[in-house]
C-alpha cells in the first residue's frame, strides 16, 4: 500500500478510537437561581458539566457517598466540569441558595 494511504488510514483509525472512548457529558445549568434538572442518572466515567447561566455566583457541592464533590465559588458565565468515577446517588445543592436542589445517580 501506498505510504500517504496508510498514514491516512491510520490516522482514521485514531481518530475514530478517541471518538469513541470520548466520555458522555451531560450539561446541567444555574438559572434563576435553580438548577434546570430535578433528576439525572448518568454512567460510572461520564461528566456532568455545571454551567452558571445565571446573574449571580453560585456555589454546586454534594456531600452524598460516591458522588461527593464541591465546585466553590463560580461566577456567572463560567462552566466547571466533573468527571463521576464511582457509583452513588444523592443530593447536589447550591451552598448560596439552599433552595436550589437536584438528584444525581451514578449508576454502573
Amino acid at each position: 500500500m501506498h505510504p500517504m494511504k496508510l498514514a491516512l488510514l491510520a490516522a482514521g483509525a485514531v481518530a475514530l478510537t478517541a471518538a469513541a472512548v470520548a466520555p458522555k457529558s451531560h450539561v446541567v445549568r444555574q438559572k434563576g437561581r435553580a438548577f434546570d434538572t430535578a433528576e439525572l442518572t448518568i454512567r460510572k466515567g461520564e461528566v456532568v458539566v455545571y454551567r452558571n447561566e445565571d446573574d449571580v455566583t453560585h456555589n454546586v457541592f454534594s456531600l452524598s457517598p460516591g458522588i461527593k464533590f464541591d465546585i466553590r465559588t463560580q461566577e456567572p458565565g463560567k462552566e466547571t466540569p466533573i468527571t463521576f468515577a464511582t457509583t452513588g446517588s444523592g443530593e447536589v445543592r447550591c451552598a448560596i441558595h439552599p433552595n436550589m436542589k437536584m438528584k444525581l445517580t451514578v449508576t454502573d
